[in-house]
């Protein structure tokens, strides 16, 4: 029998985070598609990519200098006669150097039978068919061996991972003009309340503009899914009923609005209709307590609570592992880096806080301060912000210079 609202639990959100990727471990996604390999960007590779030959195929030399013999360096200064030059890109050479010799050799060539190291430029100096060189260089030395970076055959690049500029510049090398990548998970975006109306027209004077459903659609784009953005669900139970059934035709189903303690908060109940199972009805976090995370049948939804940042941060901290899964990317826990904090932070206890903030500096001299907010509605707070400090949910007060983690936005 399906979990009622009431049922449901409020969890951690280290409990939260958990049950969604173990959710999302169990999923994959739905179809795969051939494209060329530029309009693989932002794409999650659905086949292993595999060399086609050793990398490099050649000893490579990685400066422009001498290729010589590490031995003739021994006693300095050097005189070796110069025997030949070796550009990249140009035919095998088949020069041998032998002791007492040297070739001018190009980053990026192939360097010639008998030498075993390649000397700088800068440490020599050029007479006619001598070069005079001041410094030693070890066997092996501005040398790549051929096949140190892959040998014929080894993997590459592994299906789940999003494709990018390295990713394609690693296919184009082992001559991949296609590839295989999963398709899009389709994520359905449903924004509720009579207070919400579209971006094109103009609010009463208690009303307010369909933001979420736009953020979420960019959110989701950046995740790799491709958003449906159904109509605004007014606060009436039949017509809430038909468009909850029709974003479950969907891989994931994203609600925003409805699914706090109000009166006309609908949502929650009308899934339970639809005999939905509730993983938990909130998680003790700030901004967004009341999310909602369940299943109806094979679909899941999340429902996210309606102010705009506390529907941005949940999507971060919960929707996206689940469509990122969808999208046949592995999966991934959450990467936070740490700063120092700028300004002391007073705060009450029992949630645990992703906060708009300000992420400034570098290396070890990097801080973070919060930028001034009026609650989880003040959109112009996050546009401000390029991170959450994250507070623990056991610290009233943290002072100026603590170090404390930072999710990336």
């Amino acid at each position: 029998m399906a979990a009622q609202p009431e049922q449901a639990s409020i969890l951690s959100f280290e409990e939260a985070r958990a049950l969604v990727e173990d959710h999302a471990s169990r999923l994959r996604a739905k179809g795969r598609e051939l494209l060329g390999v530029l309009d693989t960007q932002g794409r999650v590779l659905a086949e292993p990519i595999h060399a086609d030959r050793d990398f490099p195929p050649f000893p490579r030399s990685t400066r422009d200098g001498y290729a010589i013999r590490a031995a003739d360096l021994d006693k300095l200064p050097a005189d070796l006669q110069i025997i030949g030059e070796i550009k990249a890109g140009g035919v095998l050479s088949t020069l041998l150097v032998e002791s007492g010799q040297a070739a001018a050799i190009m980053t990026g060539a192939p360097v010639p039978n008998g030498a075993d190291a390649v000397v700088m430029i800068e440490h020599t100096s050029r007479a006619g068919d001598r070069v005079h060189v001041a410094r030693r260089v070890a066997a092996s030395e501005n040398i790549v061996a051929a096949g140190a970076e892959a040998k014929r055959g080894d993997k590459l690049l592994a299906p789940g991972v999003r494709i990018g500029y390295p990713e394609i510049a690693v296919a184009a090398s082992v001559g991949r003009s296609r590839l295989l990548v999963h398709a899009k998970p389709r994520v359905a975006v449903l924004s509720t309340g009579d207070e919400v109306v579209d971006i094109d027209v103009p609010p009463g004077p208690n009303q307010i503009r369909n933001s979420n459903s736009f953020s979420l659609a960019a959110q989701i784009q950046a995740a790799g899914g491709e958003a449906v953005v159904l109509p605004i669900a007014p606060d009436e139970h039949g017509r809430l009923r038909e468009l909850l059934i029709e974003g479950l035709e969907s891989d994931l189903l994203l609600i925003t609005g409805g699914v706090s303690m109000g009166k006309y908060d609908l949502v929650e109940q009308a899934l339970a209709e639809l005999k939905a199972e509730f993983f938990f009805t909130g998680a003790q976090i700030q901004p967004g307590k009341p999310v909602v995370f369940g299943r109806v049948d094979h679909e899941y939804f999340f429902g996210l609570p309606g102010n705009p940042i506390s529907t941005m941060v949940t999507f971060e901290l919960f929707a996206k592992p689940v469509l990122e899964a969808l999208a046949g990317i592995s999966s991934r826990s959450l990467v936070f880096t740490h700063a120092k904090l700028k300004s002391e932070i007073r705060t009450k206890t029992g949630l645990k806080r992703f906060l708009p903030a300000m992420l400034s500096g570098e290396f070890e001299h990097a801080e973070v301060e919060l930028v001034r907010w009026q609650g989880s509605g003040d959109i112009a707070s996050v546009a401000r912000a390029n991170c959450y400090a994250v507070i623990p949910p056991d610290r009233e007060r943290i002072a100026a210079g603590e170090w404390v983690p930072v999710l990336l936005r």
